[in-house]
């Protein structure tokens, strides 16, 4: 089975090496990387394109013969534009996105995520992650255990963290990608479609799989009022019959993560 990670960069210079070698640290073979850069000013695509001669040589190919990376760097709207991008040039049964400031749990993540896949031939796969700090990533901030889906669940606001998703492509070409008419919660969207929408093969993977660092798109405090709004967009538009209180709903499920980080 072969693993599709899509990453969008723009500007992490400081980051993104360490995205790109988490993913290389994997001892699953069979994995096509794809990083999506936004026209970067800063060092990102140098790294990048440094990574990339490390993966194309020698001592590399010959321990992962599987591996393959692809890059493409050009202007773009925004996160879910280049995410969209990378699903279409994708050609694994298997989709996952890595943010460029986050790294894969552990070498063994993806061969546990396949594992789990082939084993109940399930269409979408979620697991835990950990929100860890911007500048001490040993210390974490938010412990997201993802726990069993009911649709119950997601019409009170609860969704999978997005980073720790992995969906069959033909159901992400069935159903649709990512509406880029938003800015910050086309993955709520998406999960939302996905999850309530639809009848799915879903599975919990009881492990983390990712760690993130705080302060992304949708952590930065300076955005959760634009969240809120294109928030109660996505549950208007799907037909949610309180949807301020859903958005109410989706915030309450996330305050054990942070009552649970303070025991790590």
């Amino acid at each position: 089975m072969k693993i599709s990670i899509i990453t969008s960069c723009y500007n992490r210079e400081v980051t993104i090496r360490d995205s790109i070698r988490s993913v290389m640290a994997q001892d699953y073979p069979d994995i096509e990387y794809i990083v999506v850069d936004g026209a970067s000013t800063d060092k990102s695509l140098d790294i990048i394109k440094g990574e990339e001669e490390i993966i194309r040589g020698n001592g590399f190919t010959a321990s992962h013969p599987m591996f393959t990376m692809k890059v493409i760097s050009e202007p773009d709207s925004g996160m879910y534009e280049a995410l969209n991008k990378g699903i279409r040039m994708a050609t694994g049964e298997v989709i996952a996105l890595l943010h460029s400031d986050d790294t894969l749990y552990d070498c063994h993540t993806i061969s546990d995520v396949v594992s789990e896949m082939e084993r109940t031939q399930c269409e979408f796969l979620y697991a835990d992650g950990l929100f860890v700090d911007a500048e001490k990533t040993d210390k974490v901030v938010r412990n997201w255990i993802g726990g069993r889906y009911r649709k119950w669940k997601v019409r009170h606001g609860w969704l999978p963290l997005h980073p720790t998703c992995y969906i069959r492509r033909d159901v992400m070409t069935r159903l649709g990608l990512y509406d880029e008419s938003y800015r910050i919660a086309a993955d709520t969207d998406l999960l939302v479609r996905y999850l309530l929408e639809n009848d799915l093969r879903v599975t919990y993977l009881k492990r983390y799989v990712v760690r993130m660092r705080m302060g992304g798109l949708s952590t930065d405090n300076s955005r959760r009022a634009k969240m809120w709004k294109e928030d109660i967009r996505v549950y208007s538009s799907h037909g949610f019959r309180h949807v301020t209180l859903t958005k109410i709903e989706k915030m309450m499920w996330k305050v054990p993560q942070f009552i649970m980080a303070k025991f790590m």
